[in-house]
């Protein structure tokens, strides 16, 4: 299993938007988005910050059904 990259958090929102997920709005430094496809898919809150901690990351890669590999490759 690759190891998980250190990313921030604009990083992260372009990969998820590759995957059909949509800002949906903002409040202070957390960003919420939807997948458009699949509105039952459950909804991924980013905090608007210059790296993401690994356990949050490893929560919305596992919310958004997306492996280590295919992130990294969406990188």
């Amino acid at each position: 299993m690759p190891k998980l990259p250190s990313v921030s958090a604009k990083e992260a929102i372009k990969v998820f938007e590759k995957l059909d997920y949509k800002i949906v709005r903002q409040r202070g430094s957390h960003i919420r988005m939807r997948d458009k496809t699949d509105p039952g898919k459950r909804p991924l809150t980013v905090p608007d910050h210059k790296v993401i901690g690994k356990g949050l990351l490893r929560k919305l890669l596992r919310d958004s059904e997306l492996t280590v590999e295919t992130f990294i490759k969406l990188l």
